[in-house]
């Protein structure tokens, strides 16, 4: 029998819905499956409230400290729940482009519902059976809940709570030192939060750049966020208002206490309870068995946060566009890109693209890397925002393999390098290419500069002068 669609989504964030939006308009039949709401993490718990309540507390930090810019200082008052009140807003005016009626006037049928496979082309939702050319699993992630003795008992916060919050939070604990808890450490604190960041790891945003990340750190130290690093955490106990945690190192024991209790300690795949087993679709320690988004059954593609590996909306979006030139034009043959940007949205932001030094140097890569500090850069002096630089790891020949930026609007700045990466340029050709001054802009160009001047050493310097007639000294 012919199947019922096309292509059938199973989850309408991001990745999904770019998938179903393209699929309509390029003359396909699709369905869309969602349990809860359209527009997933990105727009509810993630990207969108996130940097709305960033942009509210660097205002207020910068009230704080406008002397700065030769402006009279001015303590803020902030209302947490004006605060979460904009970021409401702001999600409301973003949700009607991800709203069912949309996707319905696009053509997409949409369905709500919790729903399952029941064999390798069938899926049930609300007694409905359907089936599908092509299944995208585009079920995202979840907040993880660590192992932390006591977890249960107490009350805690994830990215999917945290911005329902209205009361206020005198003392936040931030479970995790990563790229979310780093964010909203910093955000609170601004806010005018007193703040503690837990990490088992030693040092904060463990997946960068060591350097990079460290300037970061002393930049939320500096604004007064509290760090115990390399702990263990023991127990958490308390209720509503008071939790106690009782991390140890090195033998001894601290009890770290607050009001409120924010977990930021990893994601985790939605892949439960949707019958990939009568689906054939493998799964292997809680992760989708697939290659290049193709999973253990041919008819099936898995994208997104549910894919593993990097995840980010970006990401989603990237894999959407993968699926379509499969599903629809069959162009088996196209791969997910290697060049994947990412930025961490702290102030100063971190953003980074391909191999970091520590990496190159694990996988033995010849390398060459090449930094420029951003107090140099004029525009960041007219800004009074000096503290960063820019990165630049190439090979011996200068191809850039990777690059890591930490600057105010780093998220931005990437993605010269991630096109340059992408087109197999060089730091030379960065170098070549004229930048708008004065930007934060030039600061990669200023790193890759220093590999033209790495060339001029004093013997080259001699020979030119003895070449061209020089009379320098």
């Amino acid at each position: 029998m012919r199947p019922d669609y096309d292509i059938a989504v199973i989850g309408g964030g991001a990745g999904g819905l770019v998938v179903a939006a393209g699929g309509a308009s390029l003359g396909a039949k699709v369905v869309v499956v969602e349990k809860h709401k359209l527009g997933g993490d990105c727009l509810w718990y993630g990207c969108v409230p996130s940097k709305s309540l960033i942009k509210s507390a660097r205002i207020a930090h910068q009230m704080r400290h406008a002397e700065q810019w030769a402006v009279g200082p001015v303590q803020p008052r902030v209302d947490l729940a004006q605060v979460m009140e904009r970021v409401a807003g702001v999600i409301r005016g973003i949700e009607p482009h991800d709203s069912p009626e949309r996707f319905r006037g696009l053509g997409v049928d949409v369905v709500f519902g919790s729903g399952r496979f029941v064999d390798h082309r069938t899926f049930e939702v609300n007694g409905r059976r359907i089936t599908a050319k092509t299944f995208v699993l585009a079920t995202g992630s979840r907040p993880a809940v660590p192992p932390i003795p006591g977890i249960d008992s107490v009350p805690y916060l994830t990215n999917e709570t945290v911005f329902a919050l209205r009361e206020d939070v005198a003392r936040l604990i931030v479970v995790g030192s990563g790229p979310i808890g780093s964010e909203l450490a910093q955000a609170f604190r601004r806010l005018g939060s007193d703040v503690s960041v837990i990490d088992i790891a030693p040092t904060v945003l463990p997946r960068e750049d060591a350097e990079l990340a460290d300037i970061v750190h002393r930049q939320l130290v500096a604004e007064g966020v509290r760090y115990h690093l390399g702990v263990k955490i023991e127990r958490v106990e308390g209720s509503a208002g008071d939790i106690r945690m009782t991390v140890s190192r090195d033998g001894r024991s601290e009890v770290v206490a607050g009001t409120h209790l924010l977990l930021a300690a990893g994601r985790k795949a939605n892949v439960e309870n949707l019958g990939l087993d009568a689906a054939g679709v493998k799964v292997d320690e809680g992760r989708i068995v697939h290659r290049d988004l193709a999973t253990t059954n041919p008819s099936i593609y898995v994208i997104g946060d549910a894919a593993g590996g990097l995840q980010f909306t970006h990401v989603a979006e990237h894999h959407a566009g993968i699926i379509l030139r499969r599903a629809i034009f069959r162009m088996k043959w196209v791969k997910p890109s290697t060049v994947v940007p990412w930025c961490t949205y702290t102030d100063p932001e971190l953003a980074r693209v391909g191999l970091s030094e520590a990496e190159a140097k694990e996988r033995n890569i010849a390398h060459r890397v090449y930094r420029f500090p951003l107090h140099e850069i004029d525009r960041a002096r007219a800004e009074g925002e000096t503290e960063g630089m820019a990165k630049i790891v190439t090979d011996p020949k200068g191809r850039i393999l990777g690059a890591a930026i930490v600057a105010p609007h780093a998220g931005e700045l990437i993605a010269e390098c991630a096109l340059a990466m992408r087109k197999g340029l060089k730091a030379g050709d960065l170098s070549a290419t004229i930048h708008a001054y004065p930007t934060f802009a030039m600061v990669t160009r200023r790193a890759a500069d220093q590999r033209l001047k790495e060339g001029l050493t004093p013997a080259s310097r001699t020979w030119i002068k003895r070449l061209f007639g020089l009379q320098g000294t």
